[in-house]
């Protein structure tokens, strides 16, 4: 119990410390003022408008392609016939050129701030110049952009003169669309715009200030994933390993070191594979096929069937001074932790790594550290704590018993690895109540174990009961209690990151529209967003968009924990059409359907890729849980959000319903 609620309030504390940092409304300001006092119609002015960006921030120049992929900023006049446009747009000073990974080309970019003019030629007495200004701010400290459109209102104040009764009446150029899709078609048309030299000296100021407050998030998120399910495997095969090693103090801290250096290395590969990198470790099936014969194989192996030993021709050359498994043992080891941790973990790296910066390198691998260190910390101990064990009077015998329990232990955690295909794949095997029998039998094994009555070839007869041995078989027997109701059906709350979810609860009632499909907790909407739109629009509702996905843990925590108190369920249920979408479903898309993604220009076969697609381009993150209110045109209603306590996802989804109406 006393893990849990540090569970919940590490993980509730990093879904409230990261989007606080993120979210900067407004990290670019416009100002505009007329340089020229008392003009008279004829005259040509010229508007200067200053745009004051925020530290860390930068938006991108005018003078570059759109094709690249960043939005360029771009003025779009209001006609008017009081005046006319004199040339484009010209800039005060040069942008600095960068190569950026994410667009793999040259950018033209503005930090602190930024100064435009137009020259315009007045037509008629006191003309106002109105129009937009659109725009891209982006921030190389977490990731992340915010696209904007500022209203200018320019009024320029003439005087009289002779010649304002003689009124020529000049042609005005058409208006620009002031839409998005637009701005980028009628931006590349411009083929007379005046080109700001750059040089390849130019470069933007390096910035820092956050990089300690990256890196604290990035510790708390580590520590916040030490808690997660796919981590308690790990443990016992730690502990059992390290029982085998001499010198066990030094070769932990080798051990920690070694768990640091290889979430580095995988900060580097992310990097280089993309953000969707994690999630194919948590849900493809052969990573998680690997992790499943390879906790059977140890878990064989604890039971005292035979040793791994890893090749000795293979040790000698990498650690000639070392014992058998050496140091190439314990960077296996290592390597394995970090592994099987993005089985659950996926979420958390992938929002880290989605706040490092777009085109630096370095920043990446220090987050990776940072959220690496708890691990090291963590494992370290449990490295060191079998030889403290060794010291203890009588601790042969115990040290084989312990791991027999850990090696049963194995073969059901193991489990979860088999369960994340299952799901992901749709192949409907592994049911809930196969799994939990199965729990359960290895807990009833377990308890009789630990009591003496079952034993090993190479165990020794329990001659007394002492009280630890008591203690511990007594909490093997009580989880199994604890296990037998979920079997009738009953939510199993404690485990519900472990667990698959529980079947579907039919609805007495029939469903309302022949595209729903019945989802957690007896809750029934759509896993198709264009499904939903088109029912929300029928019924005029908002749409809950629910990014999850079958092996994501939190989610299944968020359904059972939270979605199933009464005040949450009936606003689910009565006041929004849901649509669930599983970001690691690995059913194919149609070939028709099939497209190639303006994100990572990478073709999207099936409906996880779809799903995680849309999460990306749409709304900038890839982390499940996550909501979305929106109404039926998929306009959002108010800021999204993820992992939550009740009281939190209660708020959001009541000024979701109000937003809406």
């Amino acid at each position: 119990m006393f893990s849990k609620k540090i569970f919940l309030l590490l993980l509730i504390s990093i879904s409230i410390i990261i989007p606080a940092f993120s979210q900067i409304e407004k990290p670019t300001t416009w100002s505009t003022k007329i340089l020229q006092e008392n003009p008279s119609v004829g005259d040509e002015v010229e508007i200067e408008f200053t745009a004051k960006i925020a530290k860390d921030w930068k938006i991108y120049s005018n003078d570059m392609s759109p094709e690249i992929g960043p939005i360029v900023t771009e003025f779009i006049f209001e006609k008017n016939p009081s005046f006319q446009l004199i040339g484009n747009i010209r800039q005060a000073k040069k942008p600095y050129k960068v190569f950026e990974e994410i667009w793999d080309n040259d950018v033209l970019i503005y930090k602190e701030s930024a100064k435009f003019y137009q020259k315009v030629k007045i037509l008629k007495e006191n003309p106002t110049v109105k129009g937009k200004i659109s725009f891209q701010s982006c921030t190389d400290v977490d990731g992340r952009c915010i696209n904007a459109n500022d209203s200018f209102s320019e009024k320029i104040s003439t005087v009289a003169t002779v010649e304002t009764a003689k009124e020529t009446i000049v042609p005005v150029p058409s208006e620009i669309s002031d839409t998005t899709a637009n701005i980028k078609k009628e931006t590349a048309k411009a083929d007379n715009q005046t080109v700001v030299p750059t040089t390849e000296n130019s470069k933007p100021v390096e910035e820092s200030q956050s990089l300690w407050q990256f890196l604290l998030i990035a510790f708390g998120a580590g520590l916040a994933s030490i808690f997660m399910p796919c981590i308690y495997p790990i443990m016992p095969m730690t502990v059992s390993f390290f029982t085998k090693q001499e010198n066990g103090r030094s070769k932990a801290i080798f051990y920690g070191i070694s768990i640091m250096a290889i979430f580095a290395f995988f900060g580097l590969i992310v990097k280089i594979f993309g953000q969707g990198f994690p999630n194919f470790l948590s849900t493809h099936w052969a990573p998680n096929f690997f992790f499943f014969i390879l906790f059977i194989i140890f878990g064989i192996s604890l039971l005292g069937a035979f040793e791994i030993v890893l090749p000795h021709s293979l040790v000698n050359k990498v650690d000639k001074a070392s014992d058998k498994g050496g140091v190439l043992g314990i960077f296996f080891m290592a390597f394995t932790l970090v592994l099987v941790s993005f089985s659950c973990t996926a979420p958390f790296v992938s929002t880290l790594l989605g706040y490092s910066v777009q085109g630096e390198i370095w920043r990446p691998v220090y987050g990776m550290l940072a959220y690496g260190l708890p691990f090291a910390l963590v494992f370290s101990t449990l490295a060191i704590f079998p030889e403290f064990l060794k010291n203890l009077p009588k601790s042969g015998g115990w040290m084989g018993e312990l791991k027999v329990v850990f090696g049963l232990s194995e073969f059901a955690l193991a489990l979860k690895f088999l369960s994340n295909i299952d799901l992901a794949y749709h192949f409907n095997y592994l049911h809930r109540n196969i799994f939990l029998v199965i729990w359960i039998v290895i807990s009833i094994l377990i308890t009789l174990y630990i009591l003496g009555l079952m034993r090993m070839p190479k165990d020794n007869k329990v001659q007394k009961y002492s009280w630890d041995r008591i203690l511990f078989a007594s909490l093997f027997f009580l989880f199994t209690l604890y296990l037998i109701p979920g079997v009738t059906g009953k939510p199993l709350s404690l485990l519900s990151g472990i667990l698959p979810p529980m079947p579907a609860e039919m609805a007495s009632e029939t469903l309302a529209n022949p595209n729903m499909k019945h989802l957690a907790k007896g809750l029934y909407g759509f896993k198709n967003y264009e499904e939903a739109q088109a029912y929300a629009n029928e019924v005029n509702k908002p749409i809950l968009i629910d990014f999850t996905g079958h092996a994501c843990a939190n989610c299944r925590k968020m359904e059972d924990n939270v979605w199933t108190k009464p005040g949450v369920f009936k606003l689910l249920k009565e006041d929004f059409v849901i649509a669930s979408l599983y970001v690691d479903d690995k059913e194919e898309l149609p070939k028709e359907k099939q497209y190639t993604s303006t994100y990572d220009d990478e073709l999207k076969t099936t409906v996880g890729d779809k799903n995680m697609d849309f999460e990306i381009t749409k709304y900038n993150n890839n982390a499940q849980p996550y909501y979305v209110i929106v109404n039926p045109n998929g306009e959002k209603i108010l800021e999204p959000i993820g992992y939550s306590s009740v009281e939190d996802f209660t708020s959001f989804l009541e000024k979701g319903k109000a937003g809406y109406k």
